[in-house]
């Protein structure tokens, strides 16, 4: 049995993969509902030596790393093997953990018999985008010469009816809303399964930017709360359903108002226990669609005096 070296602690693998997932579900990378295409079709996670997809708990590491960095590509290297392409690494980009299984030869001490047993060992890989001089096969997919997009007239007339939005960006692979700054990033539409799909991803993140301080005041700070917490899924609840109203209210087809039902589903028996909570989250996001709209409450239909 192999002995530690003194003074240098045994490096926890399991450990240091658990915690990256568990810090990464925190910041709310949980990619669930992901209308957004691979540059190259596929999304999966590959190695830019090989080009062959990784397996097992790298494929969820890598994937999620992606998606919480907007990494366009799902081209990823080691140091040495940017190096061997002829690229580089740029300053100050951290690499992401990958882990393998290798078969380790064993002599029993009794018998002498040799006999092997699986040993977890690990590397550190890069993204594509995180390098210069190298090509990645999806990186040169989106193009100026790709086919124009298309807006839908009545979607893009509630975008732009937005009274004092928040700046919206497009690029990488990622749809979010961040406080802060107050900005909407997404990929570039053409990256989306469909103009519906863009456009509904669009409005979920503009459901989100309407609980800032500066307009609906729903408690959002210079950060979304936490994944998984009672915060965090309410305000999901509420962006989902404002994105639900605004796609109504734009004529998208039910395809897609189907999809944030399943997408609802989900939440809902996640937090069944508050039965308040779908009738509640309800009204803030039609606040939040009103709100994009420029609809004020006393301009909604109701009962007649």
């Amino acid at each position: 049995m192999a002995r530690e070296k003194k003074g240098r602690p045994r490096r926890d693998i399991y450990q240091e993969v658990t915690d990256r997932i568990v810090g990464l579900l925190e910041q709310g990378v949980a990619p669930w509902r992901q209308p957004i295409r691979g540059a190259g079709g596929d999304a999966t996670p590959k190695s830019l030596a090989t080009g062959k997809p990784y397996r097992g708990i790298n494929v969820f590491l890598l994937a999620m790393t992606g998606w919480a960095h907007g990494y366009a590509s799902s081209y990823w290297a080691t140091f040495n093997q940017v190096k061997k392409e002829g690229g580089s690494v740029r300053k100050g980009e951290r690499s992401t953990l990958v882990v393998f299984w290798k078969q380790a030869a064993l002599t029993d001490k009794e018998s002498g018999e040799e006999h092997s047993v699986p040993v977890l060992r690990h590397y550190q890989v890069f993204n594509a985008e995180q390098c210069a001089g190298i090509a990645a096969p999806d990186l040169v997919a989106d193009t100026p010469g790709d086919e124009p997009f298309e807006p839908l007239l009545e979607a893009q007339a509630i975008v732009e009816a937005y009274p004092k939005p928040p700046a919206i960006e497009h690029g990488g692979a990622v749809a979010a809303y961040f406080p802060g700054p107050d900005l909407v990033r997404l990929p570039a539409p053409g990256r989306f399964e469909s103009r519906e799909a863009y456009y509904a991803t669009l409005f979920h993140e503009l459901a989100h930017s309407t609980g800032h301080e500066k307009r609906l005041r729903r408690g959002i700070g210079e950060r979304l709360a936490p994944f998984g917490s009672p915060d965090y899924s309410r305000e999901e609840l509420v962006a989902e359903l404002g994105a639900a109203f605004l796609c109504a209210a734009s004529g998208i087809g039910p395809a897609t108002v189907e999809q944030s039902a399943a997408y609802l589903d989900g939440w809902t028996r996640a937090l069944k226990g508050d039965k308040r909570l779908v009738i509640q989250a309800a009204g803030q996001g039609q606040r939040a669609a009103d709100h994009i709209r420029g609809v004020k409450f006393e301009d909604a239909p109701g009962p007649k005096a």
